[in-house]
């Protein structure tokens, strides 16, 4: 098992709307929230955008807490 980037940034994406729009904005503000800098926030949505759906969630999962 891979470790978490950020495991004190919880994303709460289970029972939320699925739309990757949505979990991105989610992820977003609470990267905003933990005061993480710009390029790591830039960082992350290139990540997290460069495959499919699936990909997106992989992403979430590698860089925080989900619940």
């Amino acid at each position: 098992m891979t470790e978490i980037k950020y495991p004190d940034i919880t994303v709460n994406i289970i029972g939320q709307n699925g739309n990757a729009f949505c979990i991105l904005g989610i992820c977003k503000k609470a990267m905003e929230r933990a005061k993480l800098p710009q390029i790591e926030i830039d960082a992350f949505m290139a990540e997290a955008t460069s495959g499919n759906y699936d990909h997106l969630l992989a992403t979430v999962m590698a860089w925080f807490n989900v619940e």
